[in-house]
């Protein structure tokens, strides 16, 4: 089916995306709590690490929520689930590096939980040590069994397939707590820019799996977010209707990624149609999920291949530098 019938038989005016192809994406996507490594898997429950720079977004409690928030380590990394409040954590550069431009980092892991470390901290990281502002967006959750065993099997089911959500399908209307607390971090950005240092036309968003489709959708559904750039970090690359406005895009992909490599590249054709600017990496190996940690494959090298796109764009330099 071509992606011009499904938005018209969907009513996908702005996403572009069929409607089969969405919900066959999203439930991939919710399936993802972890990064594809074979080892390190079990998950152990830990106590939540200190976030003293967290600030509190204001969009409320996930609205039916009855478990509370939840962290644990996984593949060397921690994670947090059942996320019920939503907060940024800025990570500044130096101020004598800070070049002004910032990026929202939203982690991935289905929707489920968030890959806090590989795919938020050390990001927000590496980019304040290029003199980008970076604000770790920790947001709200679909609800997961408080108890970690049940966790695990409900989870192992949604591997399997034989549990899955039932979805709508207009992702603006499936995404809707994550796209609220996504453009309250760019309102609270933008209204402590002064502050932090950051330039109100410079803030772009980063997403990784799950992260990317809240990045994606914030850009198409975000109304007043206006990302000034965005980079999809191996998300789904459905064909979408691209604004006349859309920003930048950075895509970086697997080819092994056993997800999202064997669904084409809309996505890239639709900015290209549109003739907006986007950067597309495909690495011949590197599977889902590898974010910041060191690898043996060229994916690796994802990171220096966005900072240089940053650059290029001028976003390593002040404004007017």
């Amino acid at each position: 089916m071509q992606p011009k019938i499904c938005m018209e038989r969907h009513g996908l005016t702005r996403m572009g995306i069929c409607a089969g192809k969405l919900a066959g994406a999203l439930a991939l996507v919710y399936a993802l709590a972890a990064p594809a490594l074979a080892q390190n898997d079990k998950m152990t429950p830990i106590a939540a690490p200190p976030q003293p720079d967290a600030i509190v977004l204001g969009t409320g409690a996930l609205p039916g929520a009855t478990v509370q928030e939840s962290w644990h380590k996984q593949y060397g990394s921690t994670f947090a689930r059942n996320v019920t409040v939503a907060t940024l954590t800025p990570i500044l550069p130096a101020r004598d590096k800070a070049t002004g431009a910032a990026v929202i980092v939203a982690p991935g892991g289905g929707f489920r939980t968030l890959s806090m470390n590989n795919e938020g901290w050390d990001v927000a990281r590496a980019l304040a040590d290029k003199g980008v502002a970076a604000f770790v967006l920790k947001y709200r959750l679909v609800q997961t069994p408080a108890d970690m065993p049940a966790f695990e099997k409900a989870m192992a089911e949604m591997f399997s397939g034989a549990s899955r959500p039932r979805l709508h399908q207009n992702p603006a209307v499936e995404l809707a707590p994550q796209i609220a607390d996504a453009r309250a971090a760019f309102r609270l950005v933008r209204s402590r820019a002064k502050e932090w240092g950051v330039d109100t036309d410079r803030i772009g968003m980063a997403g990784f799996s799950a992260g990317a489709m809240l990045t994606m959708a914030t850009t198409l559904y975000g109304e007043d977010a206006k990302p000034a750039f965005i980079a999809n970090i191996y998300g789904p690359l459905a064909p979408v209707t691209v604004p006349a406005d859309a920003p930048p895009l950075f895509v970086a992909l697997a080819a092994d990624d056993p997800f999202f490599a064997n669904a084409g590249y809309g996505l890239i054709d639709s900015w290209r149609t549109a003739k907006r600017p986007v950067e597309f990496h495909l690495y011949e190996q590197g599977g889902h999920g590898f974010g910041m940690y060191p690898k043996t494959t060229t994916s690796t090298g994802w990171f220096d291949g966005f900072a240089r796109w940053l650059g290029m764009h001028g976003y390593l330099q002040r404004k007017g530098a």
